[in-house]
Protein backbone atom coordinates (compact mmCIF):
# COMPACT_ATOMS: atom_id res chain seq x y z
CA UNK A 1 0.00 0.00 0.00
CA UNK A 2 2.79 2.43 0.95
CA UNK A 3 4.63 1.65 -2.32
CA UNK A 4 1.45 2.30 -4.32
CA UNK A 5 0.88 5.64 -2.57
CA UNK A 6 4.51 6.66 -3.17
CA UNK A 7 4.20 5.76 -6.85
CA UNK A 8 0.93 7.67 -7.14
CA UNK A 9 2.48 10.71 -5.44
CA UNK A 10 5.45 10.59 -7.84
CA UNK A 11 3.13 10.40 -10.83
CA UNK A 12 1.12 13.37 -9.54
CA UNK A 13 4.26 15.48 -9.00
CA UNK A 14 5.54 14.70 -12.50
CA UNK A 15 2.12 15.33 -14.01
CA UNK A 16 1.67 18.66 -12.24
CA UNK A 17 5.19 19.73 -13.23
CA UNK A 18 4.40 18.98 -16.87
CA UNK A 19 1.21 21.01 -16.62
CA UNK A 20 3.12 23.97 -15.19
CA UNK A 21 5.58 23.86 -18.10
CA UNK A 22 2.73 24.03 -20.59
CA UNK A 23 0.85 27.00 -19.29
CA UNK A 24 -0.93 28.15 -22.40
CA UNK A 25 -1.99 26.49 -25.61
CA UNK A 26 -3.72 28.21 -28.49
CA UNK A 27 -4.16 27.14 -32.13
CA UNK A 28 -1.91 24.13 -31.53
CA UNK A 29 0.92 26.25 -30.05
CA UNK A 30 1.98 25.82 -26.44
CA UNK A 31 4.04 28.49 -24.70
CA UNK A 32 5.79 27.94 -21.36
CA UNK A 33 4.48 29.73 -18.28
CA UNK A 34 7.78 31.54 -17.67
CA UNK A 35 11.04 32.56 -19.33
CA UNK A 36 14.35 33.85 -18.02
CA UNK A 37 15.42 37.31 -19.25
CA UNK A 38 18.46 39.18 -17.90
CA UNK A 39 18.54 37.04 -14.76
CA UNK A 40 14.86 37.62 -14.02
CA UNK A 41 11.96 35.24 -14.30
CA UNK A 42 9.17 36.58 -16.48
CA UNK A 43 5.66 35.12 -16.32
CA UNK A 44 3.35 34.54 -19.24
CA UNK A 45 0.89 37.43 -19.04
CA UNK A 46 -1.35 36.19 -21.83
CA UNK A 47 -1.57 34.59 -25.27
CA UNK A 48 -3.40 35.81 -28.34
CA UNK A 49 -3.99 34.68 -31.91
CA UNK A 50 -3.34 36.95 -34.91
CA UNK A 51 -5.69 36.24 -37.76
CA UNK A 52 -5.98 37.95 -41.11
CA UNK A 53 -9.01 37.32 -43.28
CA UNK A 54 -9.84 34.23 -41.19
CA UNK A 55 -6.31 32.79 -41.65
CA UNK A 56 -4.41 32.00 -38.45
CA UNK A 57 -1.06 33.81 -38.79
CA UNK A 58 0.69 33.57 -35.40
CA UNK A 59 0.23 33.01 -31.70
CA UNK A 60 1.82 35.71 -29.54
CA UNK A 61 2.70 35.46 -25.88
CA UNK A 62 3.59 38.42 -23.67
CA UNK A 63 6.01 37.84 -20.78
CA UNK A 64 6.33 40.32 -17.89
CA UNK A 65 7.83 40.40 -14.39
CA UNK A 66 4.30 40.49 -12.99
CA UNK A 67 0.97 40.07 -14.70
CA UNK A 68 -0.95 43.15 -15.78
CA UNK A 69 -3.99 43.84 -17.94
CA UNK A 70 -3.20 47.57 -18.28
CA UNK A 71 -1.49 48.21 -21.63
CA UNK A 72 -0.25 51.69 -20.63
CA UNK A 73 1.40 50.38 -17.47
CA UNK A 74 3.03 47.58 -19.44
CA UNK A 75 4.35 49.88 -22.16
CA UNK A 76 5.66 52.55 -19.73
CA UNK A 77 7.30 50.14 -17.29
CA UNK A 78 11.10 50.13 -17.65
CA UNK A 79 11.40 46.43 -16.85
CA UNK A 80 12.29 43.33 -18.88
CA UNK A 81 9.61 42.17 -21.30
CA UNK A 82 9.36 39.58 -24.04
CA UNK A 83 6.97 38.92 -26.89
CA UNK A 84 7.14 35.48 -28.50
CA UNK A 85 5.46 35.15 -31.89
CA UNK A 86 5.05 31.54 -33.00
CA UNK A 87 3.95 31.45 -36.63
CA UNK A 88 1.32 28.97 -37.82
CA UNK A 89 1.29 30.43 -41.35
CA UNK A 90 4.06 31.60 -43.66
CA UNK A 91 4.64 35.28 -44.47
CA UNK A 92 7.02 36.97 -46.89
CA UNK A 93 9.52 39.58 -45.76
CA UNK A 94 7.37 42.19 -47.54
CA UNK A 95 4.25 41.09 -45.67
CA UNK A 96 6.15 41.26 -42.38
CA UNK A 97 7.50 44.73 -43.21
CA UNK A 98 4.03 45.99 -44.21
CA UNK A 99 2.48 44.63 -41.00
CA UNK A 100 5.05 46.31 -38.77
CA UNK A 101 4.96 49.59 -40.72
CA UNK A 102 1.16 49.64 -40.41
CA UNK A 103 1.39 48.81 -36.69
CA UNK A 104 3.78 51.70 -36.04
CA UNK A 105 1.70 54.15 -38.14
CA UNK A 106 -1.54 53.14 -36.43
CA UNK A 107 -0.25 53.06 -32.85
CA UNK A 108 2.87 55.22 -32.61
CA UNK A 109 2.64 57.91 -35.33
CA UNK A 110 5.04 60.20 -33.48
CA UNK A 111 7.62 57.40 -33.31
CA UNK A 112 7.36 56.98 -37.09
CA UNK A 113 8.71 60.54 -37.36
CA UNK A 114 11.21 60.59 -34.48
CA UNK A 115 12.46 56.98 -34.63
CA UNK A 116 12.44 56.34 -38.37
CA UNK A 117 16.08 55.11 -38.45
CA UNK A 118 15.35 52.61 -35.64
CA UNK A 119 12.13 51.43 -37.26
CA UNK A 120 13.95 51.03 -40.57
CA UNK A 121 16.67 49.06 -38.78
CA UNK A 122 14.03 46.68 -37.39
CA UNK A 123 12.25 46.34 -40.74
CA UNK A 124 15.58 45.63 -42.45
CA UNK A 125 16.32 42.80 -40.00
CA UNK A 126 13.06 40.95 -40.74
CA UNK A 127 13.06 37.71 -42.73
CA UNK A 128 10.45 35.69 -44.56
CA UNK A 129 8.71 33.46 -42.03
CA UNK A 130 7.58 29.86 -42.37
CA UNK A 131 5.01 27.98 -40.35
CA UNK A 132 6.71 26.84 -37.14
CA UNK A 133 9.16 29.76 -37.02
CA UNK A 134 9.48 31.95 -33.92
CA UNK A 135 10.18 35.65 -33.75
CA UNK A 136 11.12 36.90 -30.27
CA UNK A 137 11.36 40.51 -29.11
CA UNK A 138 13.12 40.98 -25.77
CA UNK A 139 13.48 44.32 -24.00
CA UNK A 140 16.16 44.65 -21.31
CA UNK A 141 16.54 48.01 -19.54
CA UNK A 142 19.88 49.62 -20.32
CA UNK A 143 20.42 47.32 -23.33
CA UNK A 144 17.40 47.79 -25.58
CA UNK A 145 15.12 45.61 -27.66
CA UNK A 146 16.54 42.53 -29.31
CA UNK A 147 14.91 40.72 -32.23
CA UNK A 148 15.73 37.04 -32.61
CA UNK A 149 14.31 34.82 -35.33
CA UNK A 150 14.47 31.07 -34.70
CA UNK A 151 17.01 31.67 -31.93
CA UNK A 152 19.34 33.80 -34.07
CA UNK A 153 19.89 37.39 -32.92
CA UNK A 154 19.12 39.78 -35.77
CA UNK A 155 19.30 43.29 -34.30
CA UNK A 156 19.25 45.18 -30.99
CA UNK A 157 17.80 48.69 -30.84
CA UNK A 158 18.67 50.83 -27.82
CA UNK A 159 16.28 52.81 -25.68
CA UNK A 160 13.05 52.43 -23.78
CA UNK A 161 11.14 54.77 -26.16
CA UNK A 162 11.64 52.30 -29.02
CA UNK A 163 10.49 49.43 -26.81
CA UNK A 164 7.32 51.38 -25.95
CA UNK A 165 6.62 52.10 -29.62
CA UNK A 166 7.15 48.45 -30.52
CA UNK A 167 4.86 47.22 -27.74
CA UNK A 168 2.20 49.63 -28.96
CA UNK A 169 2.02 47.64 -32.21
CA UNK A 170 0.16 44.94 -30.22
CA UNK A 171 -1.08 46.87 -27.16
CA UNK A 172 -1.92 50.27 -28.66
CA UNK A 173 -5.33 51.63 -29.71
CA UNK A 174 -5.27 49.87 -33.12
CA UNK A 175 -3.72 46.41 -32.65
CA UNK A 176 -3.72 43.88 -35.52
CA UNK A 177 -6.90 42.42 -33.95
CA UNK A 178 -8.77 43.15 -30.73
CA UNK A 179 -8.71 39.47 -29.76
CA UNK A 180 -4.90 39.37 -30.08
CA UNK A 181 -4.53 42.35 -27.74
CA UNK A 182 -7.03 40.97 -25.23
CA UNK A 183 -5.31 37.61 -25.24
CA UNK A 184 -1.86 39.12 -24.65
CA UNK A 185 -3.31 41.17 -21.80
CA UNK A 186 -4.71 37.99 -20.24
CA UNK A 187 -8.32 39.11 -20.66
Amino acid sequence: MRKTLSSLAAVLVVGLSALQLQAASLAGVTLPDSQQVAGKSLVLNGVGLRTKMMVKVYVAGLYLEQKSSDPNTIMKSDSPKRIVMHFVHSASKGQMADAFNDGFKDNAPDAVKTMKPDIDKLIGALDAINSGDEMVFTYVPGTGTNLAINGKDKVTIAGQPFAQALLSVWLGPKPPTGDLKKGMLGQ
